[in-house]
């Protein structure tokens, strides 16, 4: 039994489920267990250099290789390739199963894209982005809210977001993202004009992820009211996201420290950045960041990737025949 949508019909995937391109938590073992379970994965790129702890080229080559031969896709914040195009080329030359970009002007990749017969997948935060997404020629659009882990804005909900972007979509399939963690998530999504759902944070919760042991714990423990939207975490490691982003993430002792007195952490940065990068590879998280979506209530236990994936098409499947009157075949 599966749930065939838009979604799974253009991309040839048996679950309408994506796992969201998490730099330094996706990688190609996490992605390739995704797709073998019936979704898609997607490795997460990132921002494509060390910065972050991670990323560069050799990063995504271990990650390629750590794949095999499932069909993944490959995703980066937009505006982080155009500082280093290689990366493209390199994730390019993989005929990626479909090339996800967030956070920047899609129309500067798109066109290669797409005259390479990739699935271009563009991220969204509002009906303008929606839009420009569209004009680009993006073949899906996540509509994500501002629910979901890691960055984004704090303006829409995906619960609205959700079925204002499929008004406009016509028959480009939308994915919702934000909170999504289980088969009622999928379920509402499809309810709500939605193909499929992107999850993140459920997917960080596998023996698959990249991350520390600490930080998959954590994850398991706590509750989306732990969580806030801050910049704390960008000024640290010195990362430049444009006005209006910032990063919801579980609230830990460096950010009850700065958030609300990011100038002085800016004016503080040398010293505490030392601080902060000893802890992040000691797996300390009361000082490293863990990005984290509202899901967490729903997350409590550490488990392979394609059980998760199966018991969400599963619950899903099942809510729809029985709550919803909807014929799944």
């Amino acid at each position: 039994m599966a749930i065939g949508t838009a979604l799974t019909r253009l991309l040839g995937i048996t679950h309408p489920i994506i796992l969201a391109p998490m730099g330094g938590v996706a990688g190609g073992k996490l992605a390739a267990s995704v797709s073998q379970a019936g979704g898609l994965g997607i490795i997460g790129g990132g921002y494509g250099n060390a910065k972050a702890g991670y990323g560069g080229k050799d990063f995504m080559e271990e990650q390629f290789r750590a794949a095999g031969n499932a069909p993944v896709g490959v995703g980066y914040i937009t505006w982080s390739l155009t500082q280093f195009p290689e990366l493209f080329d390199q994730a390019m030359e993989r005929a990626p199963k479909a090339f996800f970009l967030s956070f920047g002007d899609e129309t500067l990749f798109a066109s290669r894209i797409k005259a390479a017969c990739v699935p271009l997948i563009c991220q969204i935060q509002d009906l303008d982005g929606a839009k420009r997404a569209l004009d680009a020629g993006a073949d899906i659009i996540v509509a994500q809210g501002t629910e979901a882990g890691g960055h984004g804005k704090s303006g829409r909900t995906t619960l609205t977001l959700t079925p204002a972007v499929a008004d406009i979509a016509g028959k480009v399939p939308v994915v919702a993202a934000g909170g999504l963690s289980d088969g009622r998530g999928l379920a509402a999504a499809l309810m709500l004009g939605a193909s499929g759902i992107l999850v993140g944070t459920r997917f960080w919760a596998t023996p698959e992820a990249l991350g520390s042991d600490n930080a998959k714990q954590l994850l398991t423990k706590a509750r989306s009211d732990d969580t806030l939207r801050t910049r704390v975490f960008d000024i640290i490691r010195d990362l430049d996201w444009p006005e209006g982003y910032t990063g919801r993430a579980i609230a830990n002792d460096f950010s009850r420290k700065w958030h609300g007195n990011e100038r002085a952490l800016g004016q503080n940065l040398k010293d505490e950045a030392e601080a902060y990068w000893t802890a992040a590879r000691a797996g300390d998280t009361s000082k490293a960041v863990v990005f984290a979506g509202e899901g967490l209530d729903l997350i409590h236990d550490i488990k392979p990737a394609g059980e998760i994936v199966r018991e969400i098409a599963t619950d899903a499947e099942q809510l729809l025949r029985t709550q919803a009157g909807v014929a799944v075949s």
